[in-house]
């Protein structure tokens, strides 16, 4: 199942593979997981610069080659701005990490590039320059930002000529804060509070679109929420479901990410191929307004409204 991103004309596949564990797999490995992902449908590939210090850039160039997969088939997508102990979104640091991405990929061009984590001492001036020699050199065909909040994009996109098109987010089941503040708007509550300017509304309003990062984890720091004793009511919904659809727990997480009318593209990061067969049945799947509001609460989040009741 394709989708188009944001105000680009790219048709891409709407679970996308992060390649963010690729290093620690072999050539051969990587090349079964590549395979495996073009065999089910995936078309896109998430990539970024710190991902194993390069080597699963450096991987997943040597899979391709080895499998002799045509460029044309392959959507691209890399990202820059991390560096050891600081952010970096200089015009030398862009233009330089691109180049190598670029190497490492065996490829003369991105099909778009991203600023991964904001830059408080971001030049917009800067970033602009870069995106530009980038773009008139043919070596990036579009641009984005990961976990950028609705005021740090408006800043940005002020500098640039083009639209920036996809905004990556963390996003799952338990870890909604994209959606919490939306159902509390003018609460005196804890999931009242707004932590991102309103991000999910403003990239819908701007054709922006969110990439969902690690649909199946709590956070980065503590794992998986299906296996996390504080999550147990949430993991038996969606195992039920699961149950009921005839497909595994990971195809009922990505399909109540794909159910948002944003038009989410979910990024999973599975290295195993049998995995990734089971998560792309999530596409056969459209889960009810019921069902998607009885996950949501069922990870502990709850409907303002007294009148309500589950």
């Amino acid at each position: 199942m394709l989708q188009k991103l944001g105000q680009s004309d790219v048709q891409a596949s709407v679970i996308a593979l992060g390649c963010m564990r690729m290093w620690a797999l072999s050539v051969g490995e990587a090349g079964q997981v590549l395979d495996a992902a073009l065999e089910h449908g995936i078309n896109f590939f998430d990539h970024a610069d710190v991902y194993g210090g390069g080597e699963s850039e450096l991987r997943f160039g040597q899979a391709v080659r080895n499998l002799g997969v045509e460029r044309e088939n392959l959507l691209l997508q890399s990202k820059c701005g991390i560096r050891p102990g600081y952010f970096d979104f200089s015009k030398e640091h862009i233009l330089a990490s691109a180049e190598e991405s670029l190497e490492r990929l065996g490829t003369d061009y991105l099909d778009f590039l991203l600023l991964h984590r904001p830059d408080v001492l971001m030049e917009p001036e800067e970033v602009a320059e870069a995106f530009s020699q980038l773009k008139k050199q043919g070596k990036v065909k579009y641009f984005g930002v990961s976990n950028h909040s609705r005021y740090q994009i408006e800043l940005l996109q002020t500098y640039l000529d083009e639209p920036l098109v996809i905004n990556q987010m963390q996003l799952s089941p338990a870890h909604t804060v994209m959606f919490d503040a939306a159902f509390n708007v003018n609460m005196a509550n804890q999931a009242g509070v707004d932590r991102d300017n309103g991000t999910m509304e403003y990239c819908r309003l701007n054709r922006i679109t969110i990439q969902a990062w690690s649909p199946f984890q709590i956070d980065s720091n503590q794992g998986l929420f299906m296996t996390n004793e504080r999550y147990k009511e949430l993991a038996q919904k969606i195992e039920s479901y699961a149950e009921h659809y005839r497909v595994s727990a990971e195809a009922i997480i990505v399909a109540w990410l794909l159910r948002h009318p944003a038009h989410v593209q979910v990024l999973i990061g599975s290295m195993n191929p049998a995995r990734i067969a089971r998560i792309m049945k999530a596409q056969t799947i459209s889960l009810t307004r019921f069902e998607w509001y009885d996950i949501y609460q069922s990870a502990g989040n709850r409907l303002p409204s007294r009148l309500m009741r589950r």
